[in-house]
C-alpha cells in the first residue's frame, strides 16, 4: 500500500465517523474561551492512526491529539482529526480531516478531506496536487482587487489583534475577505483557486502541513515564521504565488 492510499483509507474511515455524528449531541473533553476539544477527536485519530500503523508499523503519528507509534522514526504522519472542530461542534459542515507524511523534515505526501461535501485533496512531492483525482492549479489572479482572502485571528490577545488589524487593512483593497474556521480547508481552496490568500500569526503544524504542500505544488507560495516560544507553532501567508504579500500584511 503506498502511502496516499494509507492516508485516504484512514480519512475516509474517519469521515464516515465524522459524518455519522454529525448534528448529533457531542461529548466535549474540553471548552476554552476560543476553542472545542471533542471526545470525537480523540476517536478520529484513533480510528486514523490504526489505519496508517498496520499499513506502516515503524512509523510515527504526530497528531493534534497526541502522538503514536516509534517516536524515533525518520517517518512521521502529522494528523488534525478534525480542523475545524468549532464548526463541526455547531454544525457549520465546514471541516475537514489533514494527513500529512513527513520524511526527515520534509513532508512528502499530503492530504485533506471534506467528508461533508466528499471532496479529497491528495499530493505527492514532485507530482500535481488533485482533488478527487483531477489535477488542480492557484488561481491566475494577480491582484487583490479581484482577490478573496481568507484571514484567521487566533486564540490570544496578541493574534486577534493581529489578525483584526490584517483583516481591516486588506478588505479595504480584497474583493472578498472570509473567516471560515478551518485552516486546512483554506489551504485547499487555495490550491484549488477558490480562494487567492490565507494569513493567520499563531497556527499549528498539523493544520497546515497537508496543506503547505498542496499549495506550493499548484503554483502558490507559502511562507512560515517560527514561534519564538513554541516549537509547535507558526504565522503562515499563503497565497496563489501572484498577489502581492505586501498588500496584506
Amino acid at each position: 500500500m503506498t502511502p496516499l492510499h494509507a492516508a485516504e483509507s484512514a480519512a475516509r474511515e474517519a469521515g464516515a465517523l465524522l459524518r455519522q455524528h454529525f448534528g448529533r449531541d457531542l461529548d466535549v473533553d474540553e471548552a476554552k474561551a476560543h476553542d472545542i476539544k471533542l471526545a470525537l477527536d480523540r476517536e478520529s485519530q484513533e480510528l486514523i492512526t490504526r489505519v496508517l500503523l498496520d499499513a506502516f508499523p515503524g512509523h510515527a503519528i504526530y497528531g493534534e491529539e497526541g502522538l503514536a507509534g516509534d517516536q524515533a522514526s525518520s517517518h512521521q504522519w502529522i494528523v488534525d482529526p478534525i480542523d475545524g472542530t468549532v464548526n463541526y461542534f455547531y454544525g457549520i459542515p465546514h471541516f475537514c480531516i489533514s494527513i500529512a507524511l513527513r520524511e526527515n523534515d520534509t513532508v512528502t505526501h499530503g492530504l485533506i478531506y471534506d467528508p461533508m461535501l466528499d471532496e479529497l485533496w491528495t499530493v505527492e512531492r514532485g507530482g500535481p496536487p488533485q482533488l478527487n483525482g483531477r489535477p488542480v492549479k492557484a488561481s491566475a489572479r494577480a491582484t487583490l482587487g479581484e482577490s478573496v482572502l481568507f484571514v484567521g485571528c487566533g486564540k490570544d490577545q496578541e493574534a486577534l489583534e493581529i489578525g483584526l488589524k490584517r483583516f481591516e487593512r486588506a478588505s479595504l483593497k480584497a474583493r472578498k475577505m472570509r473567516m471560515m474556521g478551518s485552516a486546512a480547508l483554506g489551504m485547499a481552496y487555495i490550491a484549488c483557486g477558490r480562494l487567492d490568500a490565507y494569513i493567520e500569526s499563531r497556527i499549528s503544524l498539523w493544520d497546515i502541513a497537508a496543506g503547505q504542500l498542496l499549495v506550493e505544488s499548484a503554483g502558490g507560495m507559502v511562507e512560515l515564521t517560527p514561534d519564538p516560544v513554541d516549537d509547535n507553532v507558526w504565522a503562515i501567508v499563503a497565497t496563489n504565488g501572484k498577489i502581492p504579500v505586501e498588500e496584506i500584511l
